[in-house]
């Protein structure tokens, strides 16, 4: 009995060991951010000679606002004075670009009231639709106020500045609160016509990251498809956030990395291989020679494949997908003799049939880059703003990046979007 004990400790005091002199995790082994990484020094360069080329001018403006003719007034030679009649040709042709002073558009709007000649009742004019009777403030300082806030990241505090600054305009915190908070309704129903749209595609890919709300650890996730990108932002990170949003909805592929709650959601599950890759290199730095190394080169092939899948035939793919899976399956009958290859040996065994999905689909990425993408901004706008102040801000944040998002899709940029959206026009349609 005091044997067994003895050698259970040891085995027990010889795997933390083993953690304890594994390498550090790192943005090139692992799915930490690169920000956490240390970035090494460049390496100073020898500077080459440049070639002298020629001179590249801006390229005159096809349109003009205004054209400026300017005539010699005298011969530089023997200082007569020079007609313009006798200066047909140009000799030089330059743009001189400029901002105007930028100051708003201010509309009295004086509501009549008089009376009925024929039965004598008091009648007061109704306010125009496009000037309504409440905020000041129009449509397009709403648009701009809510891309530079969320666009951007721009606090109320510096908004204030910049309204007053650039263009001559004296606007509160609150007031600019309450300009974002009238600008909810349309950016929640395109959120909710996006979030359909969604959840119609064969393909949706998944991704998550962290968000504070009223001082609280919340979660921003991001479904994407071809056509359209839904935010959410929710209180947990578990499986209920996607299943929330499905609404018993099976996509035909689900696109993501190895987390669990982002599992088991469509009819197929695509892992994300960059991430497989850096499990991958974490498992060759712990010192893993017998699968991680293989296990490398096979994703890596397979991604080659997928960087081809255009160019070649339906039978031909299918060929190259059991030849991965056969050389999947030679790996996983390896032994490895560190803990970290076992534990990538032993957690690729689980998802086997969900690496080379792609391989046979074309409309399914080989990895979940496009959420990523999705979230970074939202990344820098937690770091700079430090988070939400109020449930409802962070709800219209979540909506007005699927806004912003989906526009992308088309062509638009982030001011187009928020534009179209705030003038009832849906950016689920081709521009």
């Amino acid at each position: 009995m005091q044997a067994e004990q003895i050698r259970t400790l040891q085995a027990r005091i010889a795997a933390l060991e083993e953690q304890l002199t594994g390498p550090p995790k790192t943005p090139r082994n692992s799915s930490l951010p690169p920000a956490t990484g240390q970035k090494a020094n460049r390496a100073e360069r020898r500077r080459k000679k440049r070639k002298g080329r020629p001179g590249v001018a801006r390229v005159l403006a096809e349109h003009p606002d205004e054209v400026r003719e300017v005539f010699a007034p005298t011969c530089t030679g023997c200082g007569q004075p020079v007609m313009p009649g006798d200066q047909p040709e140009l000799a030089h042709a330059y743009d001189h670009i400029d901002l105007p002073p930028i100051r708003p558009i201010v509309t009295r709007v004086n509501l009549r009231r008089g009376t009925c000649p024929c039965c004598g009742a008091r009648v007061t004019a109704s306010a125009p639709d496009d000037m309504p009777v409440g905020s000041p403030f129009g449509a397009g300082i709403v648009a701009l106020a809510t891309y530079l806030h969320v666009r951007h990241m721009i606090s109320f505090n510096r908004l204030v500045e910049i309204f007053r600054g650039l263009l001559g305009l004296t606007i509160s915190e609150g007031a600019i609160a309450n300009l974002l908070a009238r600008a909810a309704e349309p950016f929640a129903a395109e959120a909710e016509r996006i979030e359909a749209a969604v959840r119609q595609a064969p393909v949706i890919a998944c991704d998550e990251t962290s968000a504070r709300v009223k001082g609280q650890t919340c979660w921003q996730w991001v479904f994407g498809s071809a056509t359209a990108v839904a935010h959410r932002i929710a209180i947990t990170r578990g499986g209920a956030v996607p299943t929330d949003f499905l609404q018993g909805a099976t996509p035909e592929v689900w696109v993501s990395d190895r987390y669990g709650a982002q599992g088991g959601h469509g009819q197929a599950h695509q892992l994300c291989l960059a991430h497989l890759l850096r499990d991958a290199q974490y498992a060759i730095d712990a010192g893993d020679t017998v699968f991680a190394p293989g296990f490398k080169r096979l994703l890596k092939r397979a991604l080659a494949i997928g960087g081809r899948r255009e160019a070649l035939a339906d039978s031909t793919l299918a060929q190259y997908r059991r030849d991965l899976e056969r050389r999947l399956d030679a790996l996983l009958a390896t032994a490895p003799i560190t803990r970290a290859g076992r534990t990538l040996r032993d957690g690729i065994a689980k998802c086997r049939e969900k690496l080379f999905v792609f391989v046979t689909r074309r409309d399914v990425p080989p990895t979940n880059n496009g959420s990523e993408r999705a979230l970074r901004p939202s990344v820098i706008f937690r770091k700079v703003t430090n988070g939400f102040r109020s449930v409802w801000g962070a709800s219209l944040y979540a909506a007005i990046c699927s806004v912003i998002a989906t526009a992308a899709l088309r062509g638009l940029d982030a001011l187009q979007a928020v534009q179209a959206c705030l003038a009832g026009q849906s950016v689920l349609k081709p521009p």
